[in-house]
């Protein structure tokens, strides 16, 4: 089944040139099918290519998928046109009375701040509760999952002192009984993470409302989710191009900004070979927690 979204958005015409299956809404309503609703806080400056990349990973799947993007309502992009913004996103007090299957909160380019020095924090806590009651399942990616992590289990972060840049060997979590969201991904593999601060694994393992699923020798705890997997924490990022890495390196160089070249991306000292070897985990993941929404959500979402 396709993924659905409005066919002027820009994703559209990516998403069909990639032989990806998509549907505009005015074709879904006429399926007699109960779509699975998915919503996605768009923290990103780089919006445009952000919601792609969750659209893109969120198509594969045999389920018909119906998007909602949401910007926050008291702070506004100065990198995207409000105009784009009225034509494609949605306040959060335009949702809040909506229930949604999953809900995927982005990272967001705020690590050397309080979180409570953020200009729409307190607009996302708001929402975080909100997802308690609303939301069967969401996804809290990179700073998204340190703030929520800290919202709702006082988890700190801390400032690293090089930014961890970079695709790195993870090791998946061994339980008698295999995790739902971690169901066929290998023992070992890959993530991309591009971050400054980071979480300590010792402070989320002494929580008994939380369990580890991932982690890196050298990036750390990675995935985590609570026991009902109604809240998941990912601190790397999944959802990233093949490219996404380099545009960061060059951009960060453009601005005299101290950084290194990321950690196992490049395939050769050229820089000009990218070996994309975490594609098939990020697939094979969000394939997972759609299917763990799908069985765990009643048929009627208002029910």
């Amino acid at each position: 089944m396709p993924i659905v979204i409005d066919c002027n958005i820009p994703a559209y015409s990516v998403l069909q040139s990639e032989r990806i299956v998509v549907m505009d809404r005015e074709r879904a309503t006429s399926q007699d099918i109960r779509p699975i609703e998915i919503a996605i806080l768009n923290l990103m400056p780089t919006k445009k290519e952000t919601e792609t990349q969750f659209m893109r990973l969120l198509s594969n799947s045999p389920l018909q998928v119906n998007i909602t993007l949401i910007h926050t309502e008291s702070y506004r992009s100065r990198n995207t046109e409000a105009e784009y913004l009225g034509r494609f996103y949605q306040s959060f007090d335009a949702v809040k009375d909506r229930r949604f299957d999953g809900m995927i909160v982005t990272g967001a380019p705020v690590e050397d701040m309080k979180f409570s020095d953020v200009a729409y924090w307190n607009e996302l806590v708001r929402l975080f509760d909100w997802t308690k009651t609303n939301v069967t399942s969401t996804i809290f990616i990179c700073w998204g999952a340190m703030a929520a992590l800290y919202h709702f289990y006082g988890i700190r972060k801390y400032a690293l002192p090089n930014k961890l840049f970079g695709v790195f060997l993870h090791h998946k979590e061994l339980f008698s009984t295999p995790d739902p969201l971690m169901r066929g991904i290998s023992d070992e593999f890959h993530m991309c993470h591009s971050r400054h601060s980071t979480v300590r694994e010792t402070d989320i393992r002494k929580d008994e409302r939380l369990k580890v699923l991932a982690t890196s020798r050298r990036a750390g705890v990675s995935v985590v989710s609570n026991m009902s997997h109604s809240q998941v924490f990912v601190l790397g990022h999944m959802e990233y191009d093949r490219d996404t890495l380099q545009k960061e390196y060059e951009r960060d160089l453009q601005k005299g900004l101290p950084i290194r070249r990321p950690f196992c991306y490049f395939a050769d000292k050229s820089g000009r070979s990218i070996n994309m070897n975490w594609s098939s985990t990020s697939n094979l993941f969000y394939n997972n927690w759609l299917n763990f929404v799908y069985q765990t959500t009643p048929y009627r979402l208002d029910s």
